[in-house]
């Protein structure tokens, strides 16, 4: 196992644990994050916080893994986070939404750039929001 799979585990048990100093020692303090829901993100303390969010809305999160890889520097993800909204739904307005107390099962891909130093200098996730919003209850009736 080379170093960015060893810093891509690390960073799903910060996840899953709820643990954002975790979180925040991974990554590096000007590094890029990209996800469906936060859309762009930079720098640690910003990422940071998009992880702190989803750990409050879904604090049981697991992650089920299907496949890993690793391809020189750079860490490969698929899998599941799962678990209940139990927690507020921080919405890209500012707005915060109640729980909706439903299950999620997700299907996502993430990739990390780790630099030499061992922090995450670029990471992407993939996931489909209209999934996650339609099993949270959030989508309107088809």
């Amino acid at each position: 196992m080379g170093q960015a799979r060893d810093v891509m585990d690390r960073l799903t048990a910060a996840i899953t644990t709820a643990d954002p100093k975790g979180i925040a020692e991974l990554y590096a303090q000007d590094a890029v994050a990209v996800t469906p829901d936060g859309g762009e993100l930079h720098g640690r303390d910003d990422i940071t916080a998009y992880w702190r969010q989803m750990a409050e809305m879904i604090p049981d999160g697991r992650y089920e893994s299907v496949h890993s890889y690793e391809v020189g520097n750079t860490a490969i993800d698929e899998g599941f986070f799962t678990g209940r909204n139990t927690g507020p739904i921080q919405l890209p307005t500012g707005e915060t939404l109640p729980a909706t107390q439903k299950e999620i099962r997700i299907r996502g891909v993430d990739f990390a750039t780790v630099d030499d130093g061992g922090h995450i200098v670029d990471y992407r996730l993939y996931f489909d929001e209209m999934e996650f919003l339609g099993q949270l209850g959030l989508l309107p009736p088809a």
